[in-house]
């Protein structure tokens, strides 16, 4: 297998969450401000290592003041965390173009393992003959195993902020140059 380098294309990559809040509603939201690098084997596009990089103040959900509230120190704590990172080189195939990468995540510079469930999408090259690595991955976080515990209770019973929280992404990777 030759590994060769892909740079994540920030401007065609995504990384979305949405969160319950009180009880059955559900907060869309995503950060906008990602990178990274692939190493891989575009032969092979289902084995390799990533390393990701979410600027941890970029997150947006269309609210200025919630927007506020989840840069501070009692979720993301932006100033003394100011990103996430994913980075796993352990990855197991369950499909033809699905398989399970294990890598560890750090936010809040707590670092746990995760299980993203992948999917290669293609292999291709843009319009102007560029390759390009396409993928889509899939996760849930507990918030408090990364130590974001803020909530409150609500009258009619239940939290106003949920414990779980979904992750996709969106991956466009090009050739790293030099």
């Amino acid at each position: 297998m030759s590994l060769s380098s892909w740079n994540i294309d920030p401007a065609h990559s995504t990384v979305l969450f949405i969160a319950r809040h009180m009880v059955v509603a559900r907060v869309h939201g995503r950060f906008e401000r990602v990178s990274g690098t692939l190493r891989v084997d575009p032969q092979a596009p289902m084995q390799g290592e990533v390393d990701v990089q979410v600027e941890a103040a970029s997150i947006y959900t269309g609210s200025p003041e919630r927007d506020a509230h989840l840069r501070s120190p009692e979720f993301l704590d932006v100033e003394a965390a100011p990103y996430l990172t994913f980075r796993a080189s352990q990855a197991h195939a369950v499909g033809t173009t699905s398989f399970q990468l294990l890598g560890e995540l750090t936010m809040r510079k707590v670092t746990r393992p995760v299980l993203l469930e992948v999917r290669h999408l293609a292999t291709t090259k843009d319009p102007w003959g560029q390759p390009r690595l396409l993928y889509s991955a899939r996760t849930s976080l507990q918030r408090s195993e990364f130590g974001i515990q803020w909530n409150r209770a609500l009258d009619n019973g239940g939290w106003l902020v949920g414990e779980k929280v979904d992750v996709e992404l969106d991956i466009q990777a090009t050739p790293a140059k030099g």
